[in-house]
């Protein structure tokens, strides 16, 4: 039977060296993104690495909740009619915002580092489980450890710092990558974080050429830290991908979840506040409340 994977954010940078990798381990691969000129090219240069299955497009605003819900709709009635299960999903897509911006009116990195994931993962786990074995893949980041962890509202109170609020998005996320792995056990469905460490992309490139994306207590640390971050970032996305090709292919974890992939390419444990059973609960609480499986 054929082995299907969907790729958020997959036109370019890690997610479309993720797709890839997946579609010369022969998958076929559905890339995801907003700008259809640039899914074109993304499918054209998987298609043109002679793949076993053609690659294809679906376009989506993965800031949008209502387009995620459109998007997971789609999936679940193209694999239902085709009758093909759907084997990974991977949800690669991040953003960083140097200022403050809403989505839905809910904080924007927020909406995209983990409602956005959250929600097309809820609306897909029918199909995942139908289609089971198989593998969720959710992309995480080393910025988790700068994030605060209060997880009561959306923002917590204070200036808005883009770093400090994407690191916080991502906790958030692998707090929910984590207990979702508790809840599938049994089901056929393994749930896995990936790191890919850094490398540069389209979000890193710039960003961090802005001081106030970190709060002024690290803003006094600025040149340091701006140099460590280049230096982390300069490598090219195909090795950033590893993790999650890893994550979605290696027979080494199946039937094994809750596993957080290094940028190493190996297992490596989890940062302890996504663990946090207050942390966990929060978390869940607040994802149900901003993105409700069934809109109201």
């Amino acid at each position: 039977m054929m082995k299907t994977a969907v790729v958020t954010a997959g036109t370019g940078g890690i997610g479309l060296e993720t797709a890839l990798g997946l579609a010369v381990a022969g998958f076929a691969v559905t890339v995801v993104g907003r700008d259809a000129e640039r899914g074109a090219g993304a499918v054209e240069r998987i298609n043109a690495a002679g793949p076993a299955h053609p690659a294809r497009f679906l376009s989506a605003d993965l800031g949008s909740l209502e387009q995620v819900r459109a998007l997971a709709r789609t999936i679940a009635a193209d694999h239902a009619a085709s009758g093909e299960p759907l084997t990974v999903l991977v949800n690669n897509v991040g953003a960083m915002f140097a200022e403050r911006q809403t989505r839905d009116g809910v904080e924007a990195s927020f909406v995209v580092n983990h409602l956005s994931p959250y929600l097309l993962t809820e609306l897909l786990l029918p199909t995942l489980t139908a289609g089971a074995p198989s593998r969720i893949v959710n992309v995480t980041s080393g910025a988790v450890a700068v994030a605060k962890r209060g997880f009561d509202a959306v923002e917590p109170p204070g200036g808005y710092y883009g770093f400090h609020w994407y690191g916080r998005a991502k906790l958030a996320n692998l707090a929910y990558t984590l207990d979702l792995a508790g809840r599938l056990e049994g089901t056929g469905v393994s749930v896995f974080a990936a790191d890919p460490g850094g490398a540069a992309t389209g979000m890193t490139d710039g960003t961090m050429n802005d001081p106030k994306i970190v709060s002024p207590t690290l803003r006094l640390l600025w040149p340091l830290v701006r140099r460590t971050f280049e230096r982390s970032t300069s490598g090219p996305a195909s090795a950033a991908a590893r993790s999650s090709i890893t994550a979605a292919t290696d027979e080494t974890l199946t039937g094994r979840t809750g596993i957080v992939i290094g940028a190493q390419a190996r297992p490596v444990a989890p940062h302890r506040a996504a663990a946090d059973p207050r942390v966990v609960d929060a978390v869940r609480r607040l994802s149900a409340r901003h993105a409700p499986l069934a809109p109201s």
